[in-house]
């Protein structure tokens, strides 16, 4: 097959695709109110952690750090009928660095909508689709997720569906066809199809969510492993039911295709899910209740060495489960212990997470919250244990303004011989991790004519 041809078979297909968009937004009125503004949102992040951290047998009497990131955003969003354009500058960087290069655009993007409902929107985006356990910006973690992306879409009378197509590439050149980044990678391309119905007079909300996208295995200097694509699917739903005061979410998604193991640039296949439950109820204008479990499917043979021993494992097939482009602190734990960072030889053990979460709001500028989890493997594994700790996350948030405001939280994780084992000294069996961030978030300009 010609994939010159292909690809501009490709583009010919997207550019007829766009016509139908294109004369639905001719009809958009540029005659009326314009408006310009211009903001900043800076915020100050610190983390002070004792245990959990990697071991080093030159440093064992050492075994806690403290920083503090700080971030910069400039914001300015111009708006008209018919036509929006965003842009956001980032810097993220750890005080006290300096001639660091941290300054990026994190978003940047233009959307044109139609009086029909259509919209199509173009450039640099930080996509969230519903509660962002599958795609969401990941804001606690500061650098943040944005995808550089097309997505056209409709919403109106309840629906609404977006299509979201991605391609990555690491120069504009003839030479290479690779899309690598310090040895990782995001995804060379992506497509996605998102829909979501709200049924009329009931609460209920029905999403269905459909992705495929192309990861890199191979090596750019190498003939005998060169660069290719391989594929990766995933499928599934999440449903929201919301009556007063009390409300249920659940979802369910399939990962199936290839996955690419960085250690070798290989590629191996995949059979993966996970599912999920949360019941939230508000028991008073000041408490409320949440309960929920989440499981996601692990490897079947996960290879436990005995403590100081390494090696490397080579795996052709997984069933763990990756939630690839999610807001993962917002499910498995503030400290994010199990998909930020791998398991021992890269096999993933899944997870099982149990928790109960009690909120207190005594006020619109006050707000605290308590989480218990209990945290185990998903798949059995020999002379161990399946379960890998237990971790309590306490959170307080207090707005000065309507621009300022502070948080501060602090994890207890209780790990046990499992964590260890599986982490190689990345899940010490006590962990301590407190932190705080003020955010200022003014608006400086708004300008209307």
């Amino acid at each position: 097959m010609n994939f010159s041809k292909l690809k501009l078979k490709l583009c010919l297909a997207l550019a007829l695709l766009l016509i139908p968009w294109a004369a639905a937004f001719a009809q958009a009125d540029s005659t009326k109110l314009n408006s310009l503004t211009i903001g900043l949102n800076l915020k100050a992040h610190g983390e002070v952690i004792s245990g959990g951290l990697p071991a080093d047998d030159a440093k064992q009497s050492k075994n806690s750090t403290a920083f503090i990131l700080g971030r910069t955003r400039i914001l300015a969003n111009y708006s008209r009928p018919g036509l929006e354009v965003h842009t956001v500058l980032q810097n993220l960087a750890v005080w006290g660095t300096s001639g660091n290069q941290a300054l990026k655009l994190y978003e940047g993007w233009a959307k044109l909508t139609s009086r029909t409902g259509l919209f199509a929107q173009i450039g640099r985006i930080a996509l969230s689709y519903d509660d962002e356990r599958i795609i969401g910006p990941n804001d606690f973690a500061m650098a943040a997720f944005s995808h550089d992306a097309l997505r056209l879409g409709y919403e109106g009378k309840g629906h609404r569906l977006h299509t979201v197509l991605a391609f990555n590439q690491n120069e504009s050149n003839v030479y290479s066809d690779s899309y690598y980044v310090n040895g990782a990678q995001l995804y060379k391309n992506m497509q996605m199809l998102w829909y979501h119905y709200d049924v009329p007079v009931f609460p209920l909300g029905v999403s269905l969510l459909f992705m495929n996208f192309g990861l890199q295995s191979g090596l750019t200097d190498s003939e005998t492993n060169p660069p290719k694509t391989v594929y990766q699917q995933m499928f599934g739903g999440y449903l929201t039911y919301t009556p007063e005061r009390f409300s249920i979410e659940a979802s369910y998604y399939r990962q199936t295709g290839r996955f690419v193991d960085v250690r070798y640039m290989q590629s191996g296949a995949i059979d993966a899910w996970m599912a999920a439950v949360k019941a939230s109820a508000k028991v008073s204008d000041i408490f409320g209740l949440a309960l929920g479990y989440d499981f996601l499917s692990g490897d079947d043979y996960v290879v436990v060495p005995d403590p100081g021993n390494i090696g490397t494992v080579w795996r052709d097939a997984t069933r763990g489960f990756s939630p690839l482009y999610g807001s993962r602190t917002k499910f498995y734990g503030l400290l994010d212990y199990f998909y930020q960072s791998a398991y021992i030889h890269g096999f993933t053990p899944g997870l099982q997470n149990a928790y109960a979460t009690f909120n207190l709001t005594p006020g619109s500028k006050f707000s605290g919250s308590a989480t218990y989890h209990y945290l185990a493997v998903a798949t059995k594994l020999k002379d161990l244990s399946s379960t890998l700790g237990h971790s309590m996350d306490l959170q307080l948030s207090y707005s000065f303004t309507k621009d300022i405001s502070l948080s501060a939280g602090y994890t207890l994780m209780l790990g046990t011989e499992t964590m260890d084992r599986l982490k190689q000294g990345l899940g010490s069996r006590h962990s301590h991790w407190g932190w705080f961030t003020l955010t200022i978030s003014p608006s400086l300009f708004n300008f209307k004519w």
